[in-house]
């Protein structure tokens, strides 16, 4: 699994420390996107289009109001004023999805409602509140119903004010055209995005679809929240935190929660899980305690003879990478469709932590996004004392980011079990590798995960 200039990490990867970019590398190397699907618009939210969209149809289709007012000739109320207004027979009514329309002649008029079409031999569109609105009792403020008063339809209006060449017209394809590009291929499919193809009368369309991302957490000691604690154990956090950071991804994400220390159990439970994963992600179990059960399941999943099993998948490899939190890894392929499993500490800061370096990237590729990872910027470091880290690792702060000012101030401490810490925070703090001490006042990377 060893990406290009890394050759020297092979095997199990047990003695060799891997750096971020090494391990990163090596995942959006095996991830590739998943093939296109047709589906129907609201089923597509948060997908990424993979063909540009033609317009078929001009928006509006039609010239049609953008007030509800009087449709009229611009000669017959040239001159208009609140003396001497233009009065004008009313025709009859022209609403919104009505099929024909009458024909305004000279002198005429046709109540027309916002959105409809302007009808035959009208020009431009008086607002009501230009008008008496057929009731000969000075300037109007609104129409009455035409269910309580039809005969607003007929009779005579007063125009007390002239009107332009298409005024209050909204012109055919003023939107877009028949024929324009509505959409290019790569975009992510949001509200607007759908009104657009919704409106230009598209009910399917082509899409990567979104990951399937099921999440599991390892641990004897882990009780369902809601339930009662008993000794020695601790609320299942981190299948409830990734599972929210795959959706938050872009992922429809599952959450199998807590699986006991028991290597075939979890293996089973894997197995079963693999119907319905584009990506497995574990938490737990991957360090080098005679508990780990993460490590006991898969490690012989390469086994060649395990055709069947998890192994036909190619395996999965445990590394340890130059970076804390988060420094036991486990990634690799499993099962007959080779589904990428990344296996992440348990402790809660180093999980989530490694979920938006690692996996977050892993479920943005598999959707076919160009840019996978989240925002960087620089910013100022405004702390009280001087950042401590240790040589040779990449170490990844909670902190919280301010775009005004350009400051970043870390927010607890570098515990890897400070889940208060971690919900305070909107950033991570990046030390480099080669850097032990940093002081305020300091320009730092900082990965923004709001």
């Amino acid at each position: 699994m060893s990406s290009s200039g890394t050759t020297t990490h092979h095997g199990t990867g047990q003695g060799q420390l891997w750096s971020v970019d090494e391990h990163l590398d090596d995942i959006l190397a095996t991830v590739r996107p998943l093939e296109p699907i047709e589906l129907q618009l609201l089923d597509a939210q948060g997908c990424v289009l993979v063909e540009d969209v033609t317009v078929p149809v001009s928006l509006p289709p039609f010239d049609n109001s953008s007030m509800d007012g009087y449709a009229v000739r611009v000669a017959d109320v040239a001159g208009a004023g609140e003396e001497f207004p233009a009065v004008l027979t009313v025709i009859g009514d022209v609403a919104a999805g009505q099929g024909e329309q009458p024909t305004v002649g000279a002198g005429q008029a046709a109540r027309i409602m916002t959105g409809a079409p302007l009808p035959p031999g009208a020009e431009a569109v008086v607002p009501v509140e230009w008008t008496d609105g057929g009731l000969g009792e000075g300037t109007a403020v609104g129409m009455r119903a035409h269910s309580t008063a039809p005969e607003g339809a007929s009779g005579e209006v007063r125009v007390y004010r002239p009107a332009e060449a298409r005024a209050h017209v909204r012109a055919r394809g003023s939107d877009v055209r028949a024929g324009d590009r509505a959409l290019t291929a790569g975009t992510v499919l949001g509200a607007p995005q759908i009104a657009l193809l919704a409106a230009i009368g598209r009910g399917t369309v082509k899409v990567r679809p979104r990951p399937r991302v099921v999440v599991l957490s390892t641990g004897s000691e882990l009780v369902q929240p809601g339930e009662e604690l008993g000794d020695g154990q601790i609320f299942d956090s981190n299948s409830f935190a990734l599972t929210a950071a795959a959706r938050d991804a872009g992922a429809i994400a599952y959450r199998v929660g807590a699986v006991t220390d028991d290597a075939e159990i979890l293996r089973s439970t894997i197995e079963d899980q693999l119907i319905r994963a584009d990506l497995v992600v574990t938490t737990g179990g991957v360090s080098v305690g005679a508990y780990d059960v993460v490590k006991e399941a898969l490690d012989s999943i390469g086994d060649p003879d395990d055709e069947e099993g998890l192994g036909a998948g190619g395996g999965v490899e445990f590394r340890k990478l130059a970076m804390q939190p988060g420094k036991p890894q486990g990634f690799g392929a499993i099962g007959p469709d080779h589904t990428p499993l990344l296996a992440l500490p348990g402790n809660p800061v180093s999980s989530y932590v490694s979920f938006e370096i690692f996996v977050r990237p892993a479920v943005r590729a598999l959707m076919g996004l160009p840019d996978v990872h989240r925002p960087k910027v620089r910013a100022r470091l405004t702390a009280d004392k001087a950042l401590t880290s240790p040589s040779g690792r990449r170490q990844f702060l909670r902190g919280r980011h301010d775009a005004e000012a350009g400051t970043v101030t870390p927010v607890g401490g570098s515990g890897s079990h400070l889940v208060a810490a971690l919900a305070q925070a909107d950033a991570l703090i990046v030390v480099p590798e080669d850097t032990t001490s940093v002081e305020p006042g300091t320009e730092v990377d900082v990965v923004l995960l709001g």
